[in-house]
């Protein structure tokens, strides 16, 4: 066991409209891991949420790591944990699959767990409750993933080189718990089918570098329909969605954020129509970014040589 170990987990924006919990896509904006054996456990935290990320009592990657060594048969073995966060916590934007995975890479590592990148990024996907998160952060890239059991099935594609992201975050969290308890139990057949039509868009979108394709593609009936009431910006930015040079517009995960797709020679007229959307939401932060193509497995992989 080396004494050391280092991991970088890319943020990530899942669903992108009709992909729900199918669809996510790495952001380069990250979780940056570090961590040595030591006496007792202590976290080092600057960045995003510092505050939170710094607590040892209630923290979610101590209590999934401390959780899988006992699960499997190891001594617990104390860290001390330097961390700097870029990924804000409750916005919809893959904190809790980067920690989780964090948590999981570490207990593999210093538990000696011998577990394969599969089954890492099964892990995660099972406590996330859905694959799509997890996937894009492990894997990087644009992500399809789809569980079977325990089973990820995940195919990648390294998103068009000329496409950026915009994020716009409002200044208060969102519970995905919240997110969820919104949505109805079931569907008409019509959105249904919707949905599996812009869905099967999206992933050839990304694929063929289609941006003429996004707005239909990143259009959805199962969740943002319902979400918009609880993620105020949603509503604002959406018919953005075919103008001012963005390609297209989605939540963020559960929200609150919104998910802007624009290339990279509109990116200020695309800045500007969103600022001039939220004029009255002036707490708001526009963040842009590119889409993320390494996921944390490449960097896992380097760490255990």
């Amino acid at each position: 066991m080396s004494a050391s170990f280092r991991l970088r987990l890319p943020a990530t924006s899942a669903n992108l409209g009709a992909g729900f919990d199918a669809a996510a896509v790495a952001l380069s904006f990250f979780l940056e891991i570090e961590a040595d054996t030591a006496e007792e456990f202590s976290i080092a935290a600057s960045g995003r949420d510092r505050e939170r990320c710094g607590r040892t009592e209630d923290n979610l990657i101590l209590e999934i790591y401390k959780r899988l060594l006992t699960e499997n048969g190891r001594r617990v073995v104390p860290l001390a944990i330097r961390m700097v966060n870029g990924i804000p916590l409750g916005m919809g934007c893959g904190s809790s699959a980067a920690g989780r995975l964090a948590a999981i890479a570490l207990a593999v590592h210093f538990g000696e767990l011998g577990w394969s990148s599969d089954e890492i990024l099964e892990e995660a996907s099972a406590l996330e409750g859905h694959p799509d998160n997890a996937a894009a952060c492990w894997l990087g890239g644009f992500v399809i993933a789809a569980c079977e059991g325990r089973k990820v099935y995940a195919a990648r594609v390294a998103p068009p080189a000329e496409w950026r992201a915009i994020v716009v975050s409002p200044a208060h969290p969102l519970a995905t718990t919240e997110a969820r308890g919104i949505l109805p139990e079931s569907y008409s057949r019509a959105d249904a089918v919707a949905n599996i039509q812009a869905a099967s868009l999206l992933g050839l979108a990304f694929a063929q570098g289609r941006g003429d394709l996004l707005r239909a593609a990143m259009s959805d009936r199962l969740h943002q329909p319902y979400r918009a009431a609880i993620c105020p910006l949603l509503p604002r930015l959406l018919p953005l969605a075919g103008s001012h040079g963005i390609l297209g517009a989605a939540l963020s995960g559960a929200g609150p954020s919104v998910l802007v797709i624009v290339e990279e020679k509109d990116l200020g007229m695309a800045t500007e129509a969103i600022r001039q959307a939220l004029v009255d939401f002036p707490e708001s932060e526009i963040r842009d970014c590119r889409f993320e193509n390494a996921g944390a497995s490449q960097m896992f992989g380097q760490s255990q040589k």
